[in-house]
């Protein structure tokens, strides 16, 4: 099952239990799945990766949402962001925690040989492939700093 089929039964779920952070988190992945489709090039498909790219851009945007409101004291709206944040990563893979993103950090800076925090680029490349929708690329590019500065 797509995920644009799996949102649609969450919808209906949600609207039958008058969910309303769930319907605006599901109605917000559909109205982004409804414009990737019609692209153009798209043909009207979106591919698995295409999709887990799009839920982690709304997630990212929430996020930056979030932390904006937050620091404008506004508890009303950062509260909005974090249940629809919640809704939309249940159709993510599991993200890793911080010890798992260093593991695999130290694999790949030892693969591609980086010694300084001027190899940072080599080790980003890779790293985005590898822990693509299992990791936020903030989080794992200040763990690179981190861990090339050593």
């Amino acid at each position: 099952m797509n995920l644009e089929q799996q949102v649609m039964g969450e919808m209906k779920d949600a609207m039958k239990a008058k969910d309303e952070a769930a319907l605006r988190g599901l109605r917000a992945i559909k109205a982004e799945i409804i414009k990737a489709k019609t692209e153009p090039g798209a043909n009207g498909e979106i591919s698995a990766e295409g999709e887990l790219k799009l839920l982690q851009k709304i997630v990212k945007q929430r996020r930056d949402s979030l932390e904006i409101f937050t620091t404008q004291n506004r508890p009303d709206l950062a509260v909005k962001e974090q249940e629809e944040i919640a809704i939309i990563e249940k159709f993510l893979p599991k993200q890793l925690t911080s010890d798992e993103i260093k593991e695999a950090l130290k694999a790949i800076i030892a693969e591609v040989g980086a010694s300084s925090p001027a190899d940072m680029g080599k080790v980003m490349g890779v790293a985005t492939k590898q822990l693509a929708g299992k990791a936020d690329g903030k989080v794992v590019s200040g763990l690179v700093k981190e861990l090339l500065a050593q």
